[in-house]
């Protein structure tokens, strides 16, 4: 992203969101919290957007790249399946989505919040079998959970916590290998 979009996109998290970055000294990690809206068409971009602004310098592209989709598909599981706790939701008001980075030297961790209290479906195992495969793929490819799914495949580990309060978040973990050997993101 050059110098132009990265100012843009700023902007944008100015106008559209709340951010705060703040360098931990004492443990060698830094950490942004976005707070975005599910209601916002451009929820989505912006998080991703976020995501390369962040990780721009401190990892390869190739997990920049997989850091990007994996936020696109856990804040899409927001905008897409999330219904506030009762005592969390008013009528009319937008549902909160806070993006979590949090990084150290040996990894990255990325939480996605939201309002609604339900335990997310995480996949076990292959849900596709290779032998079932055919001319008729998307006959055997799962209704739900492919975001989640993807997001096992390109992370280290995944896994939830409940938030005090309602809500959980979804969290998962990529594992750094200290080196940005494909040249800087």
């Amino acid at each position: 992203m050059d110098a132009g979009k990265a100012k843009h996109v700023m902007s944008e998290l100015d106008a559209y969101a709340h951010w705060f970055v703040a360098p931990n000294p004492s443990s060698g990690g830094h950490y942004m919290t976005v707070t975005l809206f599910a209601e916002f068409a451009d929820t989505g971009r912006i998080a991703r957007d976020t995501a390369t602004v962040f990780l721009r310098g401190a990892v390869s592209r190739d997990l920049a790249y997989d850091a990007r989709l994996v936020v696109s598909e856990l804040v899409g599981n927001v905008v897409n399946h999330v219904v506030p706790d009762r005592h969390r939701s008013s009528p009319g008001a937008c549902r909160r989505i806070d993006v979590i980075y949090k990084m150290f030297p040996k990894w990255l961790f990325i939480g996605v919040a939201d309002e609604d209290s339900t335990p997310p479906l995480l996949p076990m195992g292959d849900s596709l079998l290779p032998e079932l495969v055919g001319e008729l793929t998307e006959a055997v490819l799962p209704d739900t959970g492919r975001g989640l799914m993807i997001t096992q495949r390109m992370a280290a580990a995944v896994w939830w916590t409940p938030k005090e309060g309602g809500g959980k978040t979804v969290w998962c973990r990529f594992d750094l290998d200290g080196g940005v050997e494909d040249g800087p993101y």
